[in-house]
């Protein structure tokens, strides 16, 4: 043991004042500025999840209540900070807030417009709502009175299809909207049943009875409405209904997205990036010795698929290339951990069916055939994952793409989860794809057809998405853009759509990945092109400010001056007039 004043002592605290000061740049660059925003916006996500959780029932008036009044609240409450007070990075945190919740606020009017449209074939959901709002507020219940409501509520169900036969015919997409919400209605009834069934005999004794005739009159009604409203039987695995949501609501939403662009414009930036792809096509088709036939060239490349079960190599060989590419050519800091905890799954044949190709972020889903499939089944899933179609979706889903992301939200303003976006998300993995396209890192008339593939893919979901929400296109229209001009099988294609318009996803997600992806490419062309920023540089800034729309990710890194009431107005497609 030695004292601090002993010649080991001093030689040790020396050594340790060495490491301090060699750590200090190195921790300064990696702690961000703090906010005094921070813990407002934290709160509200707080307070958001308790009252979401509480307010189980999705069509309870009362939680849309507590809904409006918890986003005024907060717009309130953000409006009494001096916004020209704020340091930059809080401005920024300001603006993102409030675009937040004043977009929550027009959503909550739309779901309360789409629930009206859906009133006459559902008058029985405040019934079922009132009870499930009753169990959260652990009510005293009388079990005799809920056994006769129960048995009124199944009157009450058995009579709609009479009613609404009576009236107007409903949209087949307002009827597939009110087919989800009755599945819901029934899980809430099933959810406020169980709370009470087999813990109070009493209750058991009144409402077992009356609650089974509810369950099954409600599957019943729900079965008449895919039948006979929409139109769609059970074993149909074809049909596709939507749910468009009209051109005002898109504007809507592209306004909450900082994109300064009608839907029309930008259906004609993507057509200009889809001639651009079949173009490329044409050359890659050249080279192959199809001349200008590029749909002869993808089907080539189609049949280039591996065997069963070399697929996990594959795909594990193609992420290590992609890895090893950005570190060589500094383009990127990978982390050690990021770089080491990547985890590779295969996909489920169910899930195929809505996403026939790969999913990622820190665990990659391999899409491949397995033994229960059909030998047609099969045959579209090797194609379709080939190792050229492979190659770009790899380095997409891991590093640099989704995983890479993921990875450092999950340390970097985290606080600014919230205002996550698509255009960042997926934005930023396909702009990873336009890079390495231009850096020469798709070298073989193969890949190129493999990169190509999916590029254009990317144009065609906005022309599909945008035209299908504006009521200008069918589903099958949609299907049909995919299969004749992108090269898709029909199966992926369908699922493809499917996925699109199943209500999983918002409006205007499928259009993220090329908008957001032109987004960066264009502010890389601005700023690493411009001399101002390196690669890494670029990169690694962009990963440390969270998923926020890119616009205000150009805010930050071009330190542009910023009002209160700040509205998307970067142009960033050269070329299109205003």
């Amino acid at each position: 043991m030695f004292t601090r004043n002993s010649l080991p002592g001093r030689v040790a605290l020396v050594l340790a004042l060495v490491v301090a000061l060699t750590l200090v740049p190195l921790m300064a660059q990696d702690v961000e500025t703090p906010s005094r925003l921070r813990g407002m916006i934290e709160r509200y996500e707080q307070d958001y999840g308790a009252y979401n959780r509480f307010y189980s029932a999705l069509t309870s008036s009362n939680r849309a209540a507590k809904m409006r009044s918890l986003y005024a609240d907060y717009l309130a409450e953000l409006g009494r900070w001096n916004f020209d007070s704020l340091s930059h990075d809080e401005q920024v945190d300001h603006i993102l807030f409030r675009n937040y919740l004043v977009h929550e606020q027009k959503e909550l009017a739309r779901s309360e417009i789409q629930l009206a449209e859906m009133a006459s074939l559902i008058p029985f959901a405040k019934t079922i709502a009132d009870l499930e709002d009753t169990r959260r507020r652990l009510e005293t219940i009388d079990p005799g009175k809920t056994a006769a409501l129960l048995d009124e509520l199944t009157k009450a169900i058995s009579a709609t299809p009479k009613a609404v036969e009576a009236g107007t015919k409903p949209k087949r997409t307002v009827a597939a909207r009110a087919s989800r919400t009755v599945i819901f209605l029934r899980n809430t009834l099933r959810n406020w049943y169980n709370f009470h069934a087999g813990y109070d005999p009493t209750f058991t004794w009144w409402n077992e009875q009356p609650y089974k005739k509810t369950d099954e009159a409600l599957d019943s009604y729900n079965k008449y409405i895919l039948d006979k409203l929409v139109g769609i039987r059970p074993d149909d695995r074809t049909t596709i209904i939507g749910d468009p949501i009209g051109r005002e609501a898109l504007i809507d939403e592209l306004k909450f997205e900082m994109i300064p662009y009608t839907p029309e414009e930008l259906v004609e930036i993507a057509n200009r990036e889809f001639d651009w792809c079949i173009a490329e096509f044409k050359k890659a088709s050249r080279e192959m010795g199809f001349g200008d036939d590029y749909m002869k060239a993808i089907e080539a490349v189609k049949l280039k698929y591996v065997e069963p079960g070399k697929q996990p190599a594959l795909i594990r060989d193609q992420a290590r290339e992609a890895i090893d590419y950005v570190k060589k050519h500094d383009l990127l800091t990978v982390p050690k951990a990021a770089e080491e905890t990547w985890r590779m799954e295969m996909m489920s044949p169910e899930r195929q069916l809505v996403a026939p190709f790969f999913l990622g972020g820190e665990t990659i889903l391999v899409s491949y055939p397995t033994n229960t499939m059909t030998h047609e089944q099969k045959l579209m899933s090797m194609r379709g994952n080939n190792p050229h179609f492979a190659r770009a979706v790899t380095h997409h889903e891991l590093i640099p793409g989704h995983h890479m992301q993921q990875f450092m939200n999950r340390r970097y303003r985290t606080y600014r989860s919230p205002f996550r976006t698509p255009f960042w998300g997926e934005g930023w993995a396909l702009y990873w794809e336009f890079i390495l396209w231009d850096r020469g890192f798709v070298k073989t008339p193969e890949d190129k057809i493999g990169a190509l593939f999916w590029r254009s893919h990317r144009a065609a979901r906005i022309i599909f998405s945008l035209n299908f929400h504006l009521g200008n296109w069918t589903p099958e229209q949609c299907v049909d853009l995919l299969v004749n001009k992108v090269g898709h099988e029909r199966d992926n294609a369908l699922a493809e759509v499917r996925r699109s318009f199943s209500g999983d996803y918002g409006p205007l997600y499928q259009m993220a990945y090329m908008m957001g992806g032109l987004q960066f490419y264009t502010l890389h062309k601005d700023l690493v092109g411009g001399k101002k920023m390196t690669d890494k540089q670029f990169h690694d800034a962009i990963l440390k400010e969270g998923s926020i729309p890119v616009e205000m990710v150009r805010a930050i890194l071009t330190k542009q001056k910023l009002s209160k009431d700040h509205a998307p107005s970067w142009r960033y497609y050269p070329g299109l007039a205003n």
